[in-house]
């Protein structure tokens, strides 16, 4: 078998203690994804599975054979920014850069959840179809990726230009 990186096919490591993130990072040289605290806590290696959030430096490579891998170098296509990194750029939703893979992923893999229903702890209606993206409802969902620089308000700006219209879901997804 293979795991799928960003589209690509490459085998599964070989030594089966490589974590997602070192085979990322080291093997595969896509340094986007970044190795912050690599203890699962800072969220700044997140990376999509079959579109649902991983934090990479928990996870072994192995764990992932034929399954889809997205980094943040994957959510770019034909020379063309993804439609939330270019609203991170509009919000300034960044200053040193370092969590903005982790944060654009996580934010990604967190609409797919609210598309589905999944309700956060500040969810209003536990049963609904889909959950309204509220700014509430962002920054409680984005919690577990921290930005030390202090660029919340941008972060949570530009998912919400991005995201907040829930007609907008099926475009800005993908």
């Amino acid at each position: 078998m293979a795991l799928s990186i960003n589209g690509t096919q490459i085998p599964p490591p070989s030594d089966p203690r490589v974590s997602l993130l070192d085979l990322l990072r080291e093997t595969l040289h896509l340094t986007g994804t970044k190795k912050g605290c690599n203890q699962g806590a800072c969220g700044a290696c997140t990376v999509l599975v079959d579109g649902e959030r991983v934090v990479a430096c928990l996870a072994l490579a192995v764990q992932y054979d034929g399954r889809s891998v997205t980094t943040v170098e994957g959510l770019a296509g034909d020379g063309e920014f993804h439609p939330l990194q270019q609203a991170f750029i509009e919000h300034d939703g960044f200053q040193c850069g370092y969590c903005t893979p982790g944060q654009i992923c996580s934010a990604v893999g967190m609409v797919a959840e609210a598309r589905r229903g999944v309700p956060s702890h500040v969810s209003s209606d536990l049963l609904a179809d889909v959950v309204p993206l509220t700014r509430d409802e962002i920054a409680e969902r984005m919690s577990g990726n921290l930005c030390r620089c202090g660029a919340h308000n941008g972060i949570v700006e530009a998912i919400a230009a991005t995201y907040a219209d829930t007609t907008n879901y099926a475009e800005a997804a993908e």
